[in-house]
């Protein structure tokens, strides 16, 4: 007879709970951004990524990083907004063998355009999930992340 530990429970409900938000929020913006400008939310999280960039570029590692993406995947998402125009390919001038990766104006004026859609789209979810009993402590913890992020930077 196995002992229940009440911590890996606890951990896991929370699992279940951010992964509930998660699937919310993205299913809104998927339907959001796809609407507006035919962009995917991790297109989106690319195109924003690299703009939060100094030189607005990013080795491929990094964008496979903050994708959340194999580099396989990253690769072919990367080629795909390329084909797109929105995104090109720089050899590093440090390490022939680095890639970086960098909005093109393209690139940068579709995000620009997108951006107040996936901002509201993120606000109008989050609040109607803060109505949810089982998900609203989640939510409004928040802004308390954030400044914590804030402070580390």
């Amino acid at each position: 007879m196995a002992i229940m530990d009440d911590s890996v429970e606890i951990r896991a409900q929370g699992w279940r709970t951010l992964a509930a938000l998660y699937g919310l929020i993205e299913v809104e913006l998927e339907r959001a951004l796809q609407a507006g400008a035919q962009l995917s939310v991790v297109e989106y999280t690319v195109l924003e990524a690299l703009s939060r960039q100094d030189g607005w570029h990013m080795r491929m590692q990094q964008l496979a990083r903050a994708t959340a993406l194999s580099a396989s995947a990253t690769t072919r998402l990367v080629n795909r907004l390329e084909d797109r125009g929105l995104l090109t390919r720089i050899l590093c001038a440090d390490d022939r063998r680095g890639i970086y990766t960098e909005l093109t104006p393209d690139g940068i004026t579709l995000l620009e355009a997108t951006r107040p859609a996936h901002d509201a789209t993120l606000e109008r979810v989050l609040a109607e999930a803060q109505r949810l009993p089982e998900l609203a402590p989640l939510v409004d913890t928040l802004p308390a992340l954030h400044e914590s992020v804030k402070m580390r930077t």
